[in-house]
């Protein structure tokens, strides 16, 4: 009953359940559940065209993340945009991918590549982050490398320090998404990319700010200016920045959501280990949980689907099946309906 291979699908899952989508209790998406900013007070002039540098935009990010002036920086239409005009820009030979991970970084390649079987077949390879002894296994010389910190979709949190030396070292080009970072109280690796021409750090805004409709991701590194020739003019609009902008200064925001994502997370955690259906809950920091069924032949989805709740079953990602789920971090009241479902599944 899988209705997405990304995740927050709520309209198509309410179609088929026949209900609305308001009534659905999305674990699916890994989303923020509060949000950062009150709308209704943003200060909008929507009758000029936006500037199409998004120079204050682009300041509210360099200002938030403690990005030097002279650090070249992109902003896009979400990072799912980013990715995707990133990978055309560089249009490496040799992709390294560390899966599992993110599907769009393959079909970015492959249409970087005018979606050519040959080079997704010859040109990319896969690299298994649950096996500790690939970590460092050897890497082609000059490739690219593609690694999420945290991971998705099992939100380990990677110290990239080593990692970091040992791709240098294979003058390899370096891509990171630190898209679910900010969840996290660990350092950017964005600090490396005065010292390293090839670090490219690739962000998304609107998962940790709680707003999926607003579509902003950005791009840290040399040259990346360069990037844009590949993208139409006012990607990102009026509303867009301005909302981005007043969410990147509310610094309280930060702490809060990291305080809460830890003890809801653990909540979450407990409640799955409670349900007794689970043969594996992964460790992460991130906010969403991955955990694997006991039972192969146990149809989570559907079990849950009278109970309105959408889980992102994980076989679109490499090495797992559908009997791993990913749920999303949510709040307390959401939890215990999550709770409440898996207890009658016993």
């Amino acid at each position: 009953m899988n209705t997405s291979t990304h995740g927050g699908d709520i309209y198509a899952f309410a179609e088929k359940i026949g209900c609305s989508p308001s009534d659905i209790i999305d674990f699916s998406s890994n989303i923020h559940f509060e949000q950062a900013v009150n709308w209704r007070e943003l200060p909008l002039n929507l009758q000029p065209y936006a500037d199409p540098h998004y120079t204050d935009l682009k300041h509210a990010i360099k200002q938030r993340y403690a990005l030097t002036e002279n650090v070249d920086l992109e902003v896009f239409n979400g990072a799912s945009a980013a990715i995707f005009a990133l990978l055309r820009h560089l249009r490496p030979e040799k992709l390294v991918l560390y899966a599992p991970i993110f599907s769009d970084y393959e079909r970015a390649a492959s249409a970087a590549f005018g979606f050519d079987p040959e080079y997704f077949e010859d040109g990319i390879e896969i690299i298994d982050r649950f096996d500790d002894e690939g970590y460092f296994e050897p890497v082609p010389e000059n490739s690219t490398i593609i690694f999420t910190n945290p991971a998705t979709p099992d939100g380990k949190l990677y110290d990239l320090t080593a990692y970091l030396k040992f791709w240098k070292d294979a003058s390899c080009t370096i891509i990171i998404d630190e898209s679910f970072l900010d969840f996290c109280d660990a350092p950017s690796m964005m600090q490396f990319i005065k010292e390293y021409k090839k670090l490219f750090i690739v962000k998304s805004l609107c998962k940790f700010y709680g707003c999926a409709g607003v579509r902003v991701g950005f791009i840290a590194g040399n040259g990346v200016s360069n990037i844009h020739s590949y993208e139409p003019s006012w990607c990102i609009s009026t509303f867009d920045s301005v909302y981005m902008q007043a969410a990147l200064q509310n610094t309280a925001f930060i702490e809060h959501t990291r305080t809460e994502t830890k003890r809801l997370r653990a909540l979450l955690e407990q409640v799955l280990r409670d349900s007794n259906l689970f043969e594996e809950i992964y460790d992460g920091s991130a906010n969403f949980v991955l955990a694997r069924l006991k039972n192969d032949e146990l149809d989570l989805q559907k079990q849950l689907a009278s109970s309105r709740i959408l889980i992102r079953e994980c076989a679109s990602f490499d090495g797992l099946t559908n009997q791993d789920i990913r749920f999303a971090v949510k709040s307390e009241t959401d939890i215990k309906k999550l709770a409440d479902a898996l207890s009658c599944l016993n």
